[in-house]
Protein backbone atom coordinates (compact mmCIF):
# COMPACT_ATOMS: atom_id res chain seq x y z
CA UNK A 1 0.00 0.00 0.00
CA UNK A 2 1.15 3.49 -0.79
CA UNK A 3 0.74 4.82 2.74
CA UNK A 4 2.81 7.32 4.70
CA UNK A 5 5.94 5.90 6.25
CA UNK A 6 5.84 8.52 8.98
CA UNK A 7 3.66 11.24 10.38
CA UNK A 8 0.33 10.70 8.62
CA UNK A 9 -1.50 7.92 10.40
CA UNK A 10 -2.34 4.60 8.84
CA UNK A 11 -4.33 2.94 6.15
CA UNK A 12 -7.31 4.61 4.51
CA UNK A 13 -10.58 2.99 5.47
CA UNK A 14 -14.27 3.26 4.77
CA UNK A 15 -17.32 1.27 3.81
CA UNK A 16 -16.59 -0.61 0.58
CA UNK A 17 -18.35 0.90 -2.39
CA UNK A 18 -18.42 0.30 -6.16
CA UNK A 19 -14.84 1.53 -6.53
CA UNK A 20 -13.43 -0.85 -3.92
CA UNK A 21 -15.37 -4.06 -4.60
CA UNK A 22 -13.40 -7.12 -5.70
CA UNK A 23 -15.07 -9.27 -8.38
CA UNK A 24 -16.78 -12.26 -6.78
CA UNK A 25 -15.21 -15.67 -7.18
CA UNK A 26 -11.66 -14.38 -7.66
CA UNK A 27 -9.31 -15.28 -4.78
CA UNK A 28 -7.35 -12.29 -3.55
CA UNK A 29 -3.91 -12.07 -5.14
CA UNK A 30 -4.64 -14.78 -7.74
CA UNK A 31 -4.25 -13.74 -11.35
CA UNK A 32 -7.34 -14.16 -13.53
CA UNK A 33 -7.41 -14.77 -17.28
CA UNK A 34 -6.28 -11.77 -19.33
CA UNK A 35 -8.73 -9.52 -21.09
CA UNK A 36 -10.01 -11.30 -24.22
CA UNK A 37 -7.97 -10.00 -27.14
CA UNK A 38 -5.35 -8.47 -24.86
CA UNK A 39 -2.67 -9.54 -27.34
CA UNK A 40 -4.41 -7.55 -30.09
CA UNK A 41 -3.90 -3.88 -30.85
CA UNK A 42 -3.77 -1.47 -27.91
CA UNK A 43 -4.22 2.22 -28.76
CA UNK A 44 -2.81 4.96 -26.51
CA UNK A 45 -4.33 8.41 -26.89
CA UNK A 46 -1.76 10.96 -25.77
CA UNK A 47 2.03 11.02 -26.18
CA UNK A 48 2.96 13.07 -23.13
CA UNK A 49 5.13 11.68 -20.35
CA UNK A 50 2.65 8.98 -19.29
CA UNK A 51 1.45 8.13 -22.80
CA UNK A 52 4.99 7.55 -24.07
CA UNK A 53 5.90 5.47 -21.03
CA UNK A 54 2.74 3.39 -21.42
CA UNK A 55 3.36 2.76 -25.12
CA UNK A 56 6.89 1.59 -24.27
CA UNK A 57 5.57 -0.65 -21.51
CA UNK A 58 3.02 -2.29 -23.78
CA UNK A 59 5.55 -2.74 -26.58
CA UNK A 60 7.92 -4.34 -24.07
CA UNK A 61 5.18 -6.83 -23.21
CA UNK A 62 4.99 -7.80 -26.89
CA UNK A 63 1.60 -6.15 -27.40
CA UNK A 64 0.95 -4.36 -30.71
CA UNK A 65 0.59 -0.69 -29.81
CA UNK A 66 -0.43 2.48 -31.62
CA UNK A 67 0.05 5.97 -30.22
CA UNK A 68 -2.34 8.75 -31.23
CA UNK A 69 -1.69 12.49 -30.90
CA UNK A 70 -2.11 15.67 -32.88
CA UNK A 71 1.63 15.98 -33.49
CA UNK A 72 4.19 13.25 -33.97
CA UNK A 73 6.28 12.74 -30.83
CA UNK A 74 10.05 13.08 -31.03
CA UNK A 75 10.51 9.42 -30.06
CA UNK A 76 8.40 6.28 -30.15
CA UNK A 77 9.16 2.82 -28.77
CA UNK A 78 10.49 0.33 -31.28
CA UNK A 79 7.67 -1.29 -33.22
CA UNK A 80 5.01 1.18 -32.16
CA UNK A 81 2.67 2.64 -34.74
CA UNK A 82 1.58 6.31 -34.69
CA UNK A 83 -1.45 8.08 -36.05
CA UNK A 84 -2.24 11.80 -36.16
CA UNK A 85 -5.69 12.74 -34.89
CA UNK A 86 -7.50 15.45 -32.98
CA UNK A 87 -9.21 13.41 -30.28
CA UNK A 88 -11.84 16.10 -29.73
CA UNK A 89 -13.22 15.05 -33.14
CA UNK A 90 -15.09 11.76 -32.45
CA UNK A 91 -14.86 10.63 -36.08
CA UNK A 92 -11.11 11.25 -36.23
CA UNK A 93 -10.62 9.50 -32.88
CA UNK A 94 -12.64 6.46 -33.98
CA UNK A 95 -10.71 6.24 -37.25
CA UNK A 96 -7.38 6.37 -35.42
CA UNK A 97 -8.50 3.60 -33.06
CA UNK A 98 -9.69 1.13 -35.72
CA UNK A 99 -8.86 -2.44 -34.77
CA UNK A 100 -8.26 -1.67 -31.09
CA UNK A 101 -9.08 -4.19 -28.38
CA UNK A 102 -8.02 -1.78 -25.62
CA UNK A 103 -7.93 2.03 -25.70
CA UNK A 104 -6.07 4.14 -23.13
CA UNK A 105 -7.04 7.75 -22.42
CA UNK A 106 -3.80 9.54 -21.42
CA UNK A 107 -4.62 12.94 -22.89
CA UNK A 108 -4.51 16.23 -21.06
CA UNK A 109 -5.42 19.83 -21.81
CA UNK A 110 -3.56 23.09 -21.19
CA UNK A 111 -3.78 23.84 -17.48
CA UNK A 112 -5.39 27.23 -17.95
CA UNK A 113 -8.02 25.79 -20.33
CA UNK A 114 -8.78 22.55 -18.54
CA UNK A 115 -12.58 22.97 -18.06
CA UNK A 116 -13.13 24.01 -21.67
CA UNK A 117 -10.80 21.70 -23.59
CA UNK A 118 -10.44 18.51 -21.56
CA UNK A 119 -14.04 17.16 -21.63
CA UNK A 120 -14.24 17.19 -25.47
CA UNK A 121 -11.01 15.19 -25.64
CA UNK A 122 -12.39 12.50 -23.37
CA UNK A 123 -15.69 12.40 -25.25
CA UNK A 124 -13.83 11.75 -28.48
CA UNK A 125 -11.89 8.85 -26.95
CA UNK A 126 -15.07 7.51 -25.36
CA UNK A 127 -16.78 7.59 -28.76
CA UNK A 128 -13.84 5.67 -30.24
CA UNK A 129 -14.15 2.98 -27.56
CA UNK A 130 -17.89 2.69 -28.16
CA UNK A 131 -17.36 2.44 -31.92
CA UNK A 132 -14.65 -0.24 -31.71
CA UNK A 133 -16.01 -2.17 -28.73
CA UNK A 134 -12.63 -1.80 -27.02
CA UNK A 135 -12.06 -1.71 -23.28
CA UNK A 136 -11.42 1.91 -22.26
CA UNK A 137 -8.72 2.45 -19.64
CA UNK A 138 -8.82 6.06 -18.48
CA UNK A 139 -6.11 7.84 -16.49
CA UNK A 140 -7.41 10.35 -13.95
CA UNK A 141 -5.89 12.62 -11.35
CA UNK A 142 -7.26 13.19 -7.85
CA UNK A 143 -8.96 16.55 -8.35
CA UNK A 144 -12.44 15.02 -8.19
CA UNK A 145 -12.16 14.10 -4.51
CA UNK A 146 -11.71 17.65 -3.29
CA UNK A 147 -10.33 18.36 0.20
CA UNK A 148 -10.45 15.33 2.51
CA UNK A 149 -9.30 16.90 5.75
CA UNK A 150 -6.18 14.77 5.56
CA UNK A 151 -8.06 11.47 5.32
CA UNK A 152 -6.30 8.97 3.03
CA UNK A 153 -8.07 8.71 -0.32
CA UNK A 154 -9.68 5.37 -1.13
CA UNK A 155 -11.60 4.44 -4.26
CA UNK A 156 -14.95 4.57 -2.45
CA UNK A 157 -14.44 8.18 -1.33
CA UNK A 158 -17.21 10.41 -2.76
CA UNK A 159 -16.28 12.86 -5.50
CA UNK A 160 -16.90 16.09 -3.58
CA UNK A 161 -14.73 18.60 -5.44
CA UNK A 162 -15.02 22.26 -4.51
CA UNK A 163 -12.93 23.79 -7.30
CA UNK A 164 -13.61 24.46 -10.98
CA UNK A 165 -11.04 21.90 -12.13
CA UNK A 166 -12.19 19.41 -9.53
CA UNK A 167 -15.82 19.66 -10.57
CA UNK A 168 -14.74 19.27 -14.19
CA UNK A 169 -12.83 16.11 -13.29
CA UNK A 170 -15.80 14.71 -11.33
CA UNK A 171 -18.19 15.42 -14.22
CA UNK A 172 -15.85 13.66 -16.66
CA UNK A 173 -15.77 10.62 -14.38
CA UNK A 174 -19.55 10.66 -14.19
CA UNK A 175 -19.75 10.62 -18.01
CA UNK A 176 -17.55 7.53 -18.19
CA UNK A 177 -19.48 5.68 -15.51
CA UNK A 178 -22.82 6.59 -17.07
CA UNK A 179 -21.67 5.18 -20.41
CA UNK A 180 -20.53 2.00 -18.68
CA UNK A 181 -23.78 1.68 -16.71
CA UNK A 182 -25.73 2.05 -19.96
CA UNK A 183 -23.77 -0.83 -21.49
CA UNK A 184 -22.20 1.37 -24.17
CA UNK A 185 -18.60 0.70 -23.14
CA UNK A 186 -16.39 -1.24 -20.73
CA UNK A 187 -14.29 1.03 -18.55
CA UNK A 188 -11.43 0.72 -16.06
CA UNK A 189 -10.27 3.93 -14.35
CA UNK A 190 -6.76 4.35 -12.94
CA UNK A 191 -6.02 7.32 -10.68
CA UNK A 192 -2.62 8.75 -9.78
CA UNK A 193 -1.28 11.72 -7.84
CA UNK A 194 1.21 14.44 -8.81
CA UNK A 195 3.72 12.69 -11.02
CA UNK A 196 7.46 12.83 -11.55
CA UNK A 197 10.10 10.96 -13.51
CA UNK A 198 12.28 11.16 -16.60
CA UNK A 199 10.99 13.78 -19.01
CA UNK A 200 8.75 15.51 -16.47
CA UNK A 201 9.82 19.14 -16.42
CA UNK A 202 6.72 21.34 -16.52
CA UNK A 203 3.16 20.77 -15.33
CA UNK A 204 4.17 19.01 -12.12
CA UNK A 205 5.15 20.18 -8.65
CA UNK A 206 8.04 17.69 -8.86
CA UNK A 207 9.54 18.89 -12.10
CA UNK A 208 12.12 21.42 -13.20
CA UNK A 209 11.78 23.64 -10.15
CA UNK A 210 12.68 20.77 -7.84
CA UNK A 211 15.07 18.43 -9.67
CA UNK A 212 16.50 21.04 -12.03
CA UNK A 213 16.96 23.57 -9.25
CA UNK A 214 18.59 20.98 -6.99
CA UNK A 215 21.17 20.06 -9.62
CA UNK A 216 21.88 23.74 -10.21
CA UNK A 217 22.43 24.37 -6.49
CA UNK A 218 19.26 26.41 -6.10
CA UNK A 219 16.40 26.04 -3.66
CA UNK A 220 13.39 23.97 -4.66
CA UNK A 221 10.27 26.02 -5.30
CA UNK A 222 7.28 24.60 -3.50
CA UNK A 223 3.68 25.48 -2.70
CA UNK A 224 2.26 24.74 0.74
CA UNK A 225 3.73 22.90 3.72
CA UNK A 226 6.68 20.59 2.91
CA UNK A 227 6.40 18.80 6.27
CA UNK A 228 3.02 17.24 5.46
CA UNK A 229 2.77 13.74 3.95
CA UNK A 230 2.09 13.92 0.21
CA UNK A 231 1.76 11.07 -2.27
CA UNK A 232 3.74 11.49 -5.49
CA UNK A 233 3.29 9.06 -8.38
CA UNK A 234 6.23 7.86 -10.49
CA UNK A 235 5.61 7.80 -14.26
CA UNK A 236 6.93 4.24 -14.89
CA UNK A 237 4.66 2.99 -12.07
CA UNK A 238 1.66 4.77 -13.61
CA UNK A 239 2.43 3.18 -16.97
CA UNK A 240 2.80 -0.27 -15.42
CA UNK A 241 -0.47 0.14 -13.56
CA UNK A 242 -2.39 1.23 -16.64
CA UNK A 243 -0.96 -1.68 -18.63
CA UNK A 244 -2.20 -4.05 -15.94
CA UNK A 245 -5.68 -2.53 -16.09
CA UNK A 246 -5.68 -3.09 -19.85
CA UNK A 247 -4.54 -6.71 -19.73
CA UNK A 248 -6.20 -8.21 -16.64
CA UNK A 249 -9.91 -8.98 -16.81
CA UNK A 250 -10.41 -8.19 -13.13
CA UNK A 251 -9.83 -4.49 -13.74
CA UNK A 252 -12.89 -3.75 -15.90
CA UNK A 253 -15.81 -1.93 -14.31
CA UNK A 254 -13.84 -0.49 -11.39
CA UNK A 255 -11.77 2.45 -10.19
CA UNK A 256 -8.19 1.74 -9.12
CA UNK A 257 -5.58 3.83 -7.34
CA UNK A 258 -2.31 3.09 -9.11
CA UNK A 259 0.65 2.13 -6.92
CA UNK A 260 3.74 4.27 -6.60
CA UNK A 261 6.57 4.99 -4.17
CA UNK A 262 5.72 5.04 -0.46
CA UNK A 263 4.21 8.28 0.80
CA UNK A 264 6.50 10.51 2.83
CA UNK A 265 6.63 14.23 3.51
CA UNK A 266 7.87 16.45 0.70
CA UNK A 267 10.80 17.45 2.88
CA UNK A 268 11.77 13.79 3.29
CA UNK A 269 11.67 13.42 -0.49
CA UNK A 270 13.90 16.47 -0.86
CA UNK A 271 16.32 14.88 1.61
CA UNK A 272 16.61 11.95 -0.81
CA UNK A 273 17.28 14.42 -3.61
CA UNK A 274 19.98 16.04 -1.45
CA UNK A 275 21.63 12.66 -0.85
CA UNK A 276 21.84 12.14 -4.61
CA UNK A 277 23.14 15.60 -5.56
CA UNK A 278 25.59 15.77 -2.67
CA UNK A 279 24.41 18.97 -1.02
CA UNK A 280 21.51 20.26 1.02
CA UNK A 281 18.40 21.24 -0.97
CA UNK A 282 16.64 24.22 0.54
CA UNK A 283 12.94 24.93 0.12
CA UNK A 284 11.51 28.21 -1.10
CA UNK A 285 7.86 27.95 -0.09
CA UNK A 286 5.56 30.37 -1.89
CA UNK A 287 2.81 31.66 0.46
CA UNK A 288 -0.76 31.07 -0.64
CA UNK A 289 -1.58 34.79 -0.42
CA UNK A 290 1.29 35.53 -2.80
CA UNK A 291 0.00 32.91 -5.25
CA UNK A 292 -3.48 34.42 -5.13
CA UNK A 293 -2.07 37.88 -5.71
CA UNK A 294 -0.09 36.67 -8.71
CA UNK A 295 -3.25 34.98 -9.94
CA UNK A 296 -4.85 38.36 -10.52
CA UNK A 297 -2.59 38.75 -13.53
CA UNK A 298 -1.67 35.15 -14.35
CA UNK A 299 -4.24 32.45 -15.27
CA UNK A 300 -1.64 29.78 -14.47
CA UNK A 301 -1.07 31.09 -10.94
CA UNK A 302 -4.82 31.44 -10.50
CA UNK A 303 -5.19 27.77 -11.34
CA UNK A 304 -2.44 26.79 -8.90
CA UNK A 305 -4.07 28.83 -6.14
CA UNK A 306 -7.34 26.99 -6.73
CA UNK A 307 -5.71 23.59 -6.16
CA UNK A 308 -3.35 24.62 -3.35
CA UNK A 309 -5.48 22.83 -0.73
CA UNK A 310 -3.64 19.66 -1.77
CA UNK A 311 -0.53 21.02 -0.05
CA UNK A 312 -2.27 22.44 3.03
CA UNK A 313 -3.27 19.07 4.49
CA UNK A 314 -1.96 15.50 4.30
CA UNK A 315 -2.54 14.27 0.74
CA UNK A 316 -2.31 10.50 0.86
CA UNK A 317 -3.38 8.04 -1.85
CA UNK A 318 -4.30 4.58 -0.54
CA UNK A 319 -3.34 2.00 -3.19
CA UNK A 320 -3.95 -1.13 -1.12
CA UNK A 321 -6.94 -2.24 -3.23
CA UNK A 322 -4.78 -2.47 -6.37
CA UNK A 323 -1.92 -4.15 -4.53
CA UNK A 324 -4.18 -6.74 -2.87
CA UNK A 325 -5.68 -7.79 -6.21
CA UNK A 326 -2.75 -7.53 -8.62
CA UNK A 327 0.06 -8.22 -6.16
CA UNK A 328 2.39 -5.42 -7.18
CA UNK A 329 3.68 -2.29 -5.50
CA UNK A 330 5.46 0.82 -6.67
CA UNK A 331 9.12 1.65 -7.15
CA UNK A 332 11.11 2.40 -3.97
CA UNK A 333 11.24 6.17 -3.59
CA UNK A 334 15.04 6.40 -3.46
CA UNK A 335 15.28 4.46 -6.73
CA UNK A 336 12.67 6.68 -8.40
CA UNK A 337 14.45 9.84 -7.27
CA UNK A 338 17.82 8.50 -8.47
CA UNK A 339 16.44 7.59 -11.91
CA UNK A 340 14.78 10.98 -12.27
CA UNK A 341 17.97 12.84 -11.38
CA UNK A 342 19.94 10.63 -13.77
CA UNK A 343 17.68 11.79 -16.60
CA UNK A 344 18.04 15.44 -15.59
CA UNK A 345 21.82 15.03 -15.63
CA UNK A 346 21.72 13.84 -19.24
CA UNK A 347 20.40 17.17 -20.48
CA UNK A 348 22.91 19.49 -22.05
CA UNK A 349 21.97 22.34 -19.75
CA UNK A 350 19.82 23.02 -16.72
CA UNK A 351 18.16 26.47 -16.79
Amino acid sequence: MNAPTAGAGGRGSGTPGPGSRRPSGVPEGQRQDPVPGADRLHVVFGTGQVGRALAARLAGLGIPVRAVSRHRPATLPAGADWRAADASDPEAAADAAKGASVIYQCLNAPYTQWPERFPPLQRGVLAAAERTGALLVSLENLYGYGPTGGRPMTEDLPLAATTVKGRTRAAMTAELLAAADAGRVRVAIGRASDFFGAGVTQGSTLGERVFGNALAGRRADFIGHPDLPHTYSYVPDIAAGLATLGTDARAAGQVWHLPGPPTVTTRALLDLVADQVGHRVGVRSVPKLAIRAMGLASPMMRGLAEMSYQFDEPFVLDTSKYESVFGTAGTPLADAVAATLAWYRTRTSTP
